[in-house]
């Protein structure tokens, strides 16, 4: 079902950002992207609790104490409503202050930008809102469901991209709006759907003094690594916008718009396996969590450099089939970024292992620290005069940089082998992304015109390696039969109808 979801979503998002830039514009396009920053750069509260409320009804529901875990459910709710009141007020000073003294935006588009930024604030606040039980959802694995909603959720974007393009006044101001019913569309749906199906969403007022600083302690130190995350996004977003202007903010947008479509292939696998990483981990099952985490980091690896790689071969020409207007600098940003994205995919499943021990203090400290420094570097760099392609590839240094001080603090935290990792996960994947560079390679040094030929071979290309040299033999065993069995149940249907 994650799967269906994650096909449904990257075509149509991606067919949603063509029309809302081609009726937006490129400088209106970058106004949306900037100045929702300026309200998610106050999303580090809620990201840190997001994270603690995750990781605390898995633990709970892995252990088996539904007691504590209705504890867990409406004393989160609680806090993020909290949250959701502290960004709101944060936003209406600080946030509107920075708006009207430090953002480039044309003086003539002022207003617009207001409202934008208004409708952006109780968009995020709805959001926040929706948290617990969208973590109550995944705890439980209910992955149809979250998939249901998430189509929903991008089909009512699209519409909401064709209303604006027949809208003949404001159309960013209208945008704006119309994103915010969307977002109290599906916090309406989650609610109903979790009230009904969940007996610990019932809310009823809990005051655990215990569990309530537990919680707060373990999200504090996520909320340095959560601090970190929104540096290198909107605080950089804002840099860019301070040094070149809302059009570079655009093709920053198209690019993180590309890399989230075509980071939904490993994130939907994770969504599923992550919380068998924290079930395993609270039921002391640590073999089986060391197999979780490299699987998950490898095949991750595997399934973006299958979408990635055609993507980074042909940038300009797919750029140039997509949009009808594309930004300058959107084709290098885009290719930097996907580098990122599958170093990043890698560490999602030791992120989730270190959140299931609790013991994140030294992995915030260390790792958070490493990310926080993009920005103050980038800066640096900005102020030096170089272009805009340097942020990102601070980012990229970093996040390599990151990967191994992750590595190195599992070992200590979970006992994870690093030898295993090497051999099971990194040489499998170097392994394949060398081998794989090749055939589409060649077809560009031999002047290929057919972008369709180049992007075919390089899928096929990834597959073959992977099967061939990525997959150990269980691994293929695994997958021979999961395609003979999904082969029998089709012809037992057919057979049937």
């Amino acid at each position: 079902m994650l799967y269906v979801r994650m096909f449904l979503m990257l075509l149509v998002s991606l067919y949603t950002s063509r029309v809302i830039l081609a009726a937006l514009g490129v400088e209106d396009y970058g106004i949306m992207n900037v100045v929702g920053g300026i309200v998610y750069m106050f999303g580090f509260l809620n990201s840190a609790m997001a994270s603690s409320t995750q990781r605390f009804l898995t633990f709970s529901l892995g252990q088996g104490d539904m007691t504590r875990m209705q504890g867990v459910f409406c004393t989160s709710l609680n806090i993020h409503i909290l949250i959701a009141l502290i960004v709101v007020l944060l936003s209406e000073t600080i946030g509107i202050w920075f708006l009207y003294n430090k953002m480039v935006i044309p003086e003539v588009r002022m207003e617009a930008a207001f409202w934008v930024f208004q409708f952006s604030i109780l968009s995020f606040a709805v959001s926040i809102w929706s948290v617990p039980y969208n973590a109550t959802i995944i705890a439980y694995e209910k992955m149809n469901v979250y998939a249901i909603v998430s189509v929903f959720e991008v089909l009512a974007n699209l519409a909401v991209a064709f209303a604006v393009t027949f809208y003949h006044r404001d159309k960013l101001i209208l945008y704006a709006f119309l994103l915010l019913c969307v977002q109290l569309s599906v916090r309406c749906i989650y609610g109903v759907y979790c009230k009904r199906n969940f007996l610990i969403t019932k809310y009823k007022f809990i005051w655990n003094k215990k569990l309530f600083y537990e919680m707060l302690s373990f999200s504090g130190w996520n909320l340095f690594g959560n601090m970190a995350s929104v540096a290198f996004t909107q605080g950089v977003n804002l840099l860019l916008n301070m040094f070149f202007g809302p059009i570079v903010n655009a093709a920053r947008a198209v690019a993180v718009q590309v890399q989230s479509a075509i980071l939904k292939f490993a994130t939907s696998f994770q969504t599923a396996i992550n919380p068998q990483i924290t079930k395993s981990y609270a039921g002391k099952d640590y073999l089986y969590m060391h197999s979780l985490i490299m699987r998950s980091s490898k095949f991750s690896c595997f399934l973006l450099l299958v979408f990635a790689l055609p993507v980074m071969m042909e940038t300009d020409s797919i750029l140039q089939i997509w949009l009808k207007e594309v930004p300058e600098h959107a084709s290098v940003f885009l290719r930097i970024i996907l580098c990122v994205s599958i170093i990043d995919s890698m560490s999602n499943s030791l992120m989730t292992a270190a959140s299931a021990t609790g013991r994140v203090r030294t992995y915030q400290s260390l790792v958070g620290g490493i990310l926080l420094a993009i920005l103050p570097v980038s800066y640096l760099f900005l102020k030096l005069g170089f272009g805009p392609v340097s942020v990102f590839v601070v980012h990229l240094s970093m996040s390599c940089l990151a990967f191994v001080a992750r590595l190195l603090l599992l070992r200590r935290m979970i006992n994870l082998r690093l030898s295993s990792f090497f051999e099971k996960v990194l040489l499998p994947c170097i392994i394949v992304t060398v081998f794989s560079l090749l055939p589409p390679m060649m077809l560009k040094m031999g002047h290929c015109e057919s972008f369709m030929l180049v992007c075919v071979v390089s899928v096929l290309s990834v597959i073959l390696c992977v099967l061939c040299i990525g997959l150990t033999s269980n691994e293929k065993q695994f997958v021979r039969e999961k395609v003979k069995s999904i082969i029998l149940h089709r012809k037992n249907d057919s057979y049937k109808q």
